[in-house]
């Protein structure tokens, strides 16, 4: 079946598959991203240099292959906030956005509503991107490169964003709050840990399930650890084309798409939003275990790479306000992370997204720490590595985020980014070179002894 495109206006109604999707009523500017009462759900987006934003549902045979999809578009509120009320949406519902505004990719625009694009506020999402052109805002082998305009839709290969219910009964349980000194982190990968384990179920292997099955907890609690530190687990782009073209995927996820969403293929139950429930079940058992849940966390950039990477999410909302620019050639992305481009930590947007991410981890997901991927790229307000950024003020001022661990990867790819000792009050921090000397002293690497007594 081919997508059925309709233009909503807010007198209007459409049944689609034995749903009736009102007229979308005025929302409100805040929560952003999909927040539904119980009743209906409010959509918020942020986007300064769009001209038009289109809130796009989906019926359920979008979450495996082709359905319909219907569009309404959002009403501009304050602050640059589009947004809207849909009565009777609920959790389950499948969304995304196009948003409308000028290509000009040479002054830093690169608007092009024929890309679906995630919410940077979804709370779920279903399934990964697939590789190909139509993920790309523009056409493959055009002589203009990526200064060429692309019409073909990307909808079937974008996952489509979920509503969901956050209520969940955590039956009491509270941050461990572990003091420092009596710390011990075990750093894994929520796959890797449980794929092959013997005593795990075979479906629950590789999966937060798998992680808190009594088997694994047994494991780690053998072991003496007080804290895991979970390899990202923010919905990431398992198939960046360098891998796709081999037959391969990004296996350790440091390439998110998202800072709400736990990863979903991670997850044992497939139902819309299954993974967010599954994730905080996870948290409950180790808490009742005594074991700390701490992330691994990715902020300094994105999974949409440079200038020629793909339309996902922040690149086609608001390019010129998500990410670092180069000054007087917009065309093109500074880079401090060897990955293609780096947020803009400059702007009040990005600074409050990364916020609220922290802050949601924390109170509805109820993580107990953060360890944050070459934490100095979060410190480039400009250019060099300020200690006194915007982005360390604001996380020693937040009464939620003062209170929980923050370990910092202290270095980044860009000049001065090697940082270690350098971060403020509150943070703990990698010593990168401490802990590589003393496994090659442990390898027995040559000539290795003197570099291990000066470290030591």
């Amino acid at each position: 079946m081919k997508v059925k495109r309709l233009t909503f206006t807010r007198s209007n109604s459409l049944i689609l598959r034995s749903m009736i999707y009102p007229a979308l009523l005025p929302g409100k500017v805040y929560p952003l991203g999909a927040s539904w009462d119980g009743k209906g759900t409010n959509f918020s987006i942020f986007s300064e240099s769009a001209t038009a934003v289109e809130l796009c549902l989906f019926d359920q045979n979008f979450a495996s292959g082709p359905g319909e999809e219907i569009r309404l578009e959002l009403e501009q509120g304050n602050n640059f906030i589009w947004n809207g009320y849909a009565p009777g949406v609920g959790p389950g519902q499948l969304y995304g956005y196009r948003v409308h505004g000028a290509w000009n990719p040479q002054n830093g625009h690169r608007f092009n509503p024929n890309k679906l694009l995630i919410d940077p506020y979804a709370k779920a999402i279903a399934g990964d991107v697939q590789h190909g052109e139509e993920i790309f805002s523009y056409p493959w082998g055009d002589s203009a490169g990526d200064l060429a305009f692309s019409q073909l839709d990307s909808v079937y290969h974008i996952p489509k964003c979920i509503v969901v219910d956050q209520s969940f009964d955590w039956e009491g349980d509270q941050l461990l709050q572990t003091p420092w000194n009596e710390t011990v982190i075990y750093e894994m990968h929520v796959k890797g840990f449980t794929q092959q384990h013997p005593e795990i179920p075979a479906d629950l292997r590789g999966t937060y399930a798998g992680l808190a099955h009594p088997a694994a907890i047994a494991h780690l609690q053998s072991l003496g650890i007080t804290a895991v530190e979970l390899m990202p687990v923010h919905h990431f782009l398992s198939q960046p084309g360098h891998l796709a073209g081999k037959g391969l995927s990004n296996y350790w996820g440091y390439d998110s798409i998202n800072f709400f969403s736990p990863y979903s293929g991670y997850s044992a139950d497939k139902t819309p939003g299954g993974q967010v429930r599954e994730f905080k079940q996870m948290v409950k058992a180790l808490h009742r275990a005594g074991i700390e849940v701490i992330l691994d966390v990715v902020y300094n950039h994105t999974g949409e790479g440079n200038h020629c990477g793909p339309m996902i999410s922040l690149r086609g909302i608001d390019n010129e306000n998500y990410y670092r620019l180069v000054e007087g050639n917009e065309r093109y992305y500074m880079d401090f992370t060897g990955c293609g481009n780096s947020l803009n930590m400059s702007s009040p947007q990005v600074l409050k997204l990364i916020m609220d991410s922290l802050r949601y981890w924390v109170t509805e997901m109820h993580v107990d720490g953060f360890r944050f991927d070459l934490a100095s790229a979060l410190a480039r307000e400009l250019y060099a590595v300020d200690n006194l950024a915007s982005f360390f003020d604001i996380i020693h001022q937040d009464p939620i985020l003062a209170g929980v661990k923050l370990i910092a990867e202290p270095w980044d790819l860009g000049d001065g980014g090697y940082q270690v000792g350098n971060f403020p009050v509150l943070w703990s921090e990698w010593n990168g070179r401490y802990r590589d000397e003393m496994r090659d002293f442990w390898r027995a690497q040559d000539g290795k002894l003197g570099e291990f007594a000066y470290r030591f």
